[in-house]
């Protein structure tokens, strides 16, 4: 793995880390405020939700690397190697375009968006909707650092908390 991939592989489990972190932080802050003082905030249910599909979509790439994606490996593996590659290459080039496709909509459901405000936060609906094109620029660059080592089944383990018990 290049450095440019480490860095930025480590640069994407930070970001979904730091948004996890976030939305722990802010829903005790406002179960605290609830129970404890009775006051809560009317935001932070809608910025929780903002994060986790942030999270969702920003950690999909991730999932592709660890092999943690639904996949069916039957009729690949059954074929002769040939075919098995041919094929596995061709559901990259399927994956590829699918979220190509996410990609350019999702720019569009964006600036649709962008005039309309969300109901708490009251910032632009765009704003989340970003979620989604981000989302997919991380996972298309993650599939065409990957692709090679995806084709071969060589999935990623989380060596980062490598030899913790």
């Amino acid at each position: 793995m290049s450095l440019f991939e480490k860095a930025f592989v480590a640069v994407n489990r930070a970001i979904v880390a730091g948004t996890l972190m976030i939305i722990f932080a802010i829903v005790l802050m406002n179960v605290i405020g609830r129970y404890g003082f009775s006051h809560s905030f009317s935001w932070v249910e809608e910025l929780a939700r903002h994060l986790m599909i942030f999270g969702v979509f920003a950690g999909a790439g991730l999932a592709l690397r660890e092999g943690r994606l639904v996949a069916i490996t039957l009729i690949p593996d059954l074929l002769p190697d040939r075919f098995g590659h041919l094929l596995r290459w061709g559901v990259v080039a399927l994956i590829f375009i699918f979220m190509a496709v996410v990609l350019w909509f999702s720019i569009q459901f964006v600036q649709f968006g962008w005039s309309k405000h969300t109901m708490s936060t009251h910032m632009p609906r765009g704003v989340p909707y970003l979620s989604i094109p981000i989302g997919a620029t991380l996972f298309l660059i993650h599939l065409g650092l990957f692709a090679k080592r995806f084709i071969a089944g060589e999935f990623e383990t989380d060596t980062h908390f490598e030899g913790a018990e």
